[in-house]
């Protein structure tokens, strides 16, 4: 696979040490890091937070293909994202609670304390190493190969996964249609202005033929469907194998082994 996008239905590519990824069990990727990600919900210190949100970043930048994309996810909206919400979080902590600590910044009456400046930014820490966690399945998984996996070994019932899979494929399928309505309204001169009135009237234009083409693209999915007889049998010969192999387990224990050692040295338990 030469494209830095991945594709849902091509065969997977063989892995090596490095973009591992990509070669294990979608439900692996999602059961290591989830025993974590829950347990992160409770903590209320920094170390915590901090060295799960490293594992994360040296896991994914080591196991996927570091994109343009992924690269300002990771350096730029990350730390972005828990400045602001370190920053907006510390504006909502009760005064009251905190009053004890040191005054960082005084506006008349209102007093923003440092206690709450370390309430916002833990919780954003938090907020980040779950995310960062949950990028290790994220940016190496396509929702077909989850369904599969789903379907091949949590037994999912195949009516229910394909049927949600089908559902979510129409968000993209609507994304095409409206560009080609908004190419139709502007080869006919359909411009009508550049304020938010006249960009209100073109959108309500648009409503009538997405709907019209949704409605087109379901009858043509149902009919593909009952084409090939979906439904009509408890189980399905599956095309595309997902097994779960020896790697998957490895991969799975290790992040467990690594979550428990990180949890029993810096959870707040062991500050007594």
């Amino acid at each position: 696979m030469t494209s830095t996008t991945l594709d849902p239905y091509a065969v997977a590519a063989p892995a090596g040490p490095l973009r591992f990824l990509y070669a294990l069990n979608p439900l692996a990727k999602l059961a290591g890091p989830v025993p974590a990600m829950i347990v992160l919900v409770f903590v209320r210190d920094f170390a915590t937070p901090l060295v799960f949100l490293a594992i994360a970043y040296a896991i994914v930048l080591v196991g996927a293909r570091l994109t343009a994309q992924l690269a300002a996810v990771l350096f730029l909206g990350m730390p972005a994202a828990v400045l602001l919400i370190g920053v907006g979080f510390s504006l909502w902590v009760d005064a009251a609670l905190v009053d004890g600590t040191t005054a960082v910044v005084r506006v008349a009456d209102w007093v923003l304390y440092s206690g709450a400046l370390e309430l916002g930014f833990a919780t954003a820490l938090r907020l980040a190493a779950i995310a960062a966690l949950a990028l290790i399945g994220g940016v190496t998984t396509t929702g077909p190969d989850l369904v599969r996996a789903s379907v091949q070994q949590l037994r999912v019932p195949y009516r229910i996964g394909y049927t949600a899979l089908a559902a979510f494929r129409f968000v993209p399928r609507f994304a095409h249609e409206l560009e080609v309505i908004r190419a139709a309204h502007r080869v006919r001169g359909h411009h009508g202005g550049a304020g938010p009135f006249a960009r209100l009237a073109r959108a309500t234009g648009y409503i009538v033929p997405l709907l019209a083409g949704a409605i087109r693209h379901a009858e043509r999915v149902a009919l593909a469907m009952d084409a090939r007889a979906f439904g009509a049998y408890p189980t399905r010969t599956e095309r595309h194998l997902i097994p779960f192999r020896r790697r998957d387990v490895v991969f799975i224990a290790l992040l467990w082994i690594v979550s428990a050692a990180v949890l029993w040295f810096f959870f707040p338990w062991q500050l007594g």
